[in-house]
């Protein structure tokens, strides 16, 4: 991968292959990647990178063509990233926690000819080529079918690609979202925004060539390709395991001398909840990036009673504006913990401007609650086959993201709640991050989630759904009184679900609410679901 094998067609500002040559200029023979017993340098990552590019040339990819993936994570994941814009195409992550009918919609919808897949999801692949159009199975097994390749073998033969060129306003990523409000969407993310996001969380994160850090959320999600593009553009080391699991994070953080984790509050509350929490040696760490959901104030405290030096960061973003779009760091929230800016999601991050928009779409002034808008650089390029929904969403010039908020006259960002986690009961809207924001303050909370159930009197009731910490037991009746003392009576849980068993997650590993409400709506007209 030499930079005089580069095929230069026109300038390019922003480019994801440009931005791996110079991260191997600055590292070299320094780690890259390290998952499991593989350790890589940059040189041996970069030359798999051009060598799978090449293979996915010689399988016939043409400019702009998907390539899917299907697989836990690994280093083959983060070689994926980079290799499919490299010869040209545009990488297209397969959530490993749907059905084959669910995958198999999505290889249709985004047209993708090559499938890559792992050696858990291998069995998948003979039903998924029935069900859409693929030509080729590439598989990381040394022992494929007649009409698989696999993937190291491949790899071993092919020569480097050159790059094809490709940046800028050219399509490199398709992440389908979750699919909680209806059907998934491939959103397009281009060059311009994943190295306008690797920028962002670079400064947001101070992360340099010296880095090492924990990759453990799904590499299918943004929230994790959002640390783990990044993190490879500034030169860190990725340390990168297969799923999040406790005790096997707890280890490699110690072992490995990791500085930067990203964690969802769910997440840490198990960490922590761990027996090994207080074995290991975490004093490495420095940079704890979160977001997704609030971080109760109380978990903050016992993380930081075993993260002593670390720096908690707020984060706030979604995949239409490719990862990070604000965050609150923590020289802010110790400046400004007197004034309420704790409760904030910090500020835009460079080059982005949040705004609250009314029903009309003009900009409220400061304090008012509205929907955020965003625009700047990290703004999708629009849903893939969806003109129709891509105008919806990005109109008068600002991504319209679904989220209650307001901006005060600092320009912090204030979250509320998402639209369609709102409750109307008796005519009242109720935010449901705010009555879950009253429960985790609670003893012994581990997990809550607030959602509206059918009332034939409000139209809407308050319901929550509580798992304890170990050890702790709660009563709906102490709970409920907890909250009256804290919100207005309309406010407050009518009924609770008390469970020592973990709420469900989504494949971002978010408290699935639609999994939830499911049940009290089926056969109901409901909005939220």
């Amino acid at each position: 991968m030499s930079e005089s094998s580069v095929q230069r067609t026109r300038p390019v500002r922003f480019q994801l292959s440009q931005a791996l040559r110079q991260a191997r200029r600055i590292r070299g023979d320094g780690l890259a990647v390290i998952d499991g017993e593989m350790r890589l340098s940059w040189n041996a990552f970069a030359d798999r990178v051009a060598r799978l590019a090449g293979v996915l040339r010689g399988l016939g990819l043409r400019e702009g063509d998907r390539v899917a993936m299907l697989a836990h994570n690994g280093h083959r994941y983060v070689e994926f990233y980079f290799a499919v814009p490299w010869a040209g195409g545009i990488f297209t992550p397969l959530n490993t926690r749907l059905s084959v009918p669910e995958l198999a919609a999505i290889l249709r919808d985004s047209g993708a000819e090559i499938l890559i897949v792992d050696a858990a999801h291998r069995h998948l692949a003979p039903e998924l080529r029935r069900l859409a159009p693929l030509r080729h199975i590439v598989v990381a097994d040394s022992d494929p079918r007649a009409d698989e390749i696999a993937y190291e073998a491949a790899l071993a033969a092919a020569e480097p690609a050159p790059d094809a060129g490709r940046g800028d306003d050219d399509v490199a990523a398709l992440f389908y979202t979750s699919g909680s409000t209806g059907e998934p969407k491939g959103v397009m993310q281009t060059h311009q925004n994943l190295v306008a996001n690797a920028m962002a969380t670079i400064r947001e994160h101070a992360l340099d060539e010296h880095s090492v850090s924990l990759i453990s959320a799904p590499l299918f999600h943004v929230g994790a390709s959002g640390n783990a593009i990044p993190g490879l553009i500034a030169g860190a080391c990725l340390v990168i395991l297969p799923r999040f699991e406790p005790a096997p994070v707890l280890r490699a953080i110690e072992q490995h001398r990791v500085d930067v984790i990203s964690i969802l509050p769910t997440m840490l509350r198990m960490l922590i909840d761990h027996p090994e929490a207080r074995q290991r040696d975490l004093s490495s760490v420095r940079c704890v990036p979160h977001g997704a959901s609030p971080m109760p104030e109380r978990l903050l405290k016992e993380a930081l009673a075993l993260m002593a030096d670390a720096r908690f960061i707020h984060c706030y973003g979604m995949t239409e504006l490719t990862a990070i779009c604000s965050a609150l760091p923590p020289d802010y929230l110790r400046k400004w913990r007197d004034r309420g800016k704790a409760r904030s999601v910090g500020r835009a991050v460079l080059g982005m401007e949040i705004v609250a928009l009314n029903p009309s779409d003009e900009i409220l002034p400061p304090g008012e609650i509205g929907e955020l808008g965003a625009r700047g650089p990290l703004v999708m390029a629009g849903y893939w086959g969806r003109p129709e929904l891509t105008a919806h969403t990005m109109r008068e010039g600002w991504l319209h993201t679904g989220d209650v908020g307001y901006v005060d006259d600092q320009g912090f960002v204030f979250l509320v709640d998402r639209l369609k986690d709102m409750i109307i009961t008796g005519g009242e809207n109720v935010y449901s991050s705010e009555v879950e924001g009253v429960i985790y303050a609670y003893p012994g909370v581990a997990q809550c989630a607030v959602i509206g159930i059918p009332d034939e009197r409000w139209g809407e009731s308050v319901h929550a759904f509580v798992s304890p910490s170990p050890g702790h037991t709660i009563e709906s009746e102490a709970l409920i009184a907890h909250c009256r003392a804290r919100i207005a009576a309309f406010k407050c849980p009518r009924t609770c679900a008390i469970s020592d068993a973990p709420l469900p997650l989504n494949g971002a590993n978010k408290i699935n609410k639609p999994a939830l409400r499911a049940p009290f709506w089926a056969g109901r007209q409901n909005q939220l679901v």
